[in-house]
């Protein structure tokens, strides 16, 4: 990759930029980054309009949770303009029955007034418990405050409509990079283990010590791999 190609970021559900502050730290005197506001839309397809409307004519893409569907969504429309792929603790499968019994509960207690509650309930499934009650557990909360409550019903709502993603994996014809916390709940690796074996040549990198979150939870980790991937 050359260095005046740009690699757009897709946070996750309630992140905003700081999930990859470490990330464009690291990159910012060789590749140009951006992050996409996933905040505004409540389905994958408006999501990825939007950042698409928004990016360089080429670009690498990188998604996080949330960000790995939308990343998805933008390779079904525009594969021509992206360049490389790195997904994140993500899934390509659909939520399952439970899964959705869950984020269904969430947004009711959202809607109930009771948003600020939201976020401690999730933190344990978020972070590797070691991150929970440290700096780290007060970063995350913050994200999610700075998004706040109606953006996280509108994302709850895109990630419940996603569809299985499975089938467009094989035909992936670009340099691919599969991160996964080595203790990361909410999208175990063996989904991400899924991802890159149907992807081809795909590389799955598992970081140690972290859960949902290794952007933030080991990000050398991340950066060393970042760095990497773009070079390919």
């Amino acid at each position: 990759m050359t260095a005046a190609t740009s690699l757009l970021l897709l946070p996750g559900l309630l992140c905003d930029e700081r999930l990859w502050r470490d990330q464009m730290s690291a990159l910012a005197s060789t590749t140009p980054c951006r992050v996409a506001d996933l905040t505004l839309d409540a389905d994958l397809g408006s999501m990825a309009l939007r950042t698409l409307a928004a990016a360089p004519p080429r670009f690498a893409l990188a998604g996080l949770s949330m960000g790995g569907y939308v990343a998805l969504e933008i390779l079904r429309r525009a594969p021509e303009r992206v360049t490389h792929l790195a997904l994140l603790d993500t899934s390509a499968r659909p939520d399952t029955d439970e899964q959705a019994r869950r984020r269904r509960g969430l947004m009711a207690l959202t809607r109930s007034g009771q948003f600020k509650g939201v976020t401690p309930r999730l933190l344990p499934s978020l972070l590797h418990p070691d991150h929970v009650d440290g700096p780290l557990g007060h970063a995350v909360r913050e994200m999610a405050e700075r998004v706040g409550r109606e953006a996280f019903l509108r994302q709850q709502q895109a990630i419940l409509q996603r569809p299985d993603s499975r089938p467009m994996l094989p035909g992936l014809q670009l340099p691919t990079l599969v991160v996964v916390g080595e203790q990361d709940i909410l999208t175990p690796p063996e989904l991400a283990e899924e991802m890159a074996a149907a992807i081809p040549g795909a590389r799955l990198a598992r970081i140690a010590q972290s859960g949902h979150l290794p952007t933030m939870e080991q990000p050398d980790a991340v950066n060393a791999l970042f760095q990497e991937w773009l070079a390919t």
